[in-house]
């Protein structure tokens, strides 16, 4: 092949490996308990766009308080309203949404003896529970005492189960980590991270749907983003067909 023939080629390699030109570095803060799903996400968004998204996964209290501090991410995906509407109410993000629901489950050991949700609060039983200012942490306590008043618990049943408590964690998934471990007899989880892998190693309590509270995700795009267009449409993929099959495929509800 000659020289001309060869740099021809090399150039037509580059045409077709090369990034787009409008292509965009993203960074997304989103909640723990969303790392699966958007790690898929991700991964298509990138593939059809030609974007390049970037992944910070933490509980949505310690990302607030990052961006409150300074970061600046372009897109905050969290697990509640708690904290989210506070950066709206800053300036931080002009305008959210939502775009998926959760919901408990408690789980134990595979090989565990606890069999309802009566048995969190025999004596002796280890209990993980997220911190209460982490969204699960907030709705596994709303979940106790709503069992206050359920038939064959008891009106000091939250309490009791709460003085089980052996340890606090600052994300959903580090609860779910020391159940799996057996370092813990029981604690709360989203439903969505009962991942393959998990559900090997934990059985399941019975919920009462009606008592299980119900956790509404919102994302929105920061003011401060230096890709506005791109991170929107990223946010815009997430509520899309694509983006809510694969939310749905990792156990997410509908935003409605």
């Amino acid at each position: 092949m000659t020289p001309r023939l060869l740099l021809q080629a090399a150039g037509a390699l580059l045409l077709l490996t090369a990034p787009p030109a409008h292509a965009a570095a993203l960074t997304v803060f989103a909640a723990s308990s969303l790392t699966d799903a958007f790690q898929e996400i991700g991964r298509t968004f990138d593939r059809q766009t030609g974007h390049r998204t970037t992944f910070q996964f933490a509980g949505s209290q310690v990302l607030r308080s990052q961006i409150e501090q300074g970061a600046r991410p372009d897109v905050f995906a969290s697990a509640d309203d708690t904290q989210f509407v506070p950066l709206k109410q800053a300036g931080l993000i002009p305008a959210g949404q939502v775009f998926a629901r959760n919901s408990l489950t408690v789980i134990t050991p595979a090989r565990s003896t606890l069999r309802t949700l009566r048995d969190l609060a025999r004596p002796g039983v280890k209990l993980v529970l997220a911190d209460p200012a982490v969204p699960v942490g907030k709705y596994s306590r709303q979940l106790l005492r709503a069992l206050d008043s359920a038939p064959g618990h008891g009106p000091a049943y939250s309490r009791t189960v709460l003085a089980n408590v052996v340890s606090v964690e600052t994300n959903v998934r580090q609860v779910a980590l020391k159940v799996q471990l057996g370092e813990a007899d029981a604690g709360i989880v989203y439903r969505t991270d009962l991942t393959p892998a998990l559900k090997q190693a934990v059985r399941q309590l019975p919920v009462p749907p009606a008592l299980n509270p119900v956790a509404s995700y919102p994302i929105g795009v920061l003011g401060s983003s230096a890709q506005p267009v791109a991170a929107q449409a990223f946010v815009t993929f997430v509520r899309g067909p694509v983006g809510q099959a694969i939310l749905r495929k990792w156990g997410f509800l509908s935003p409605r």
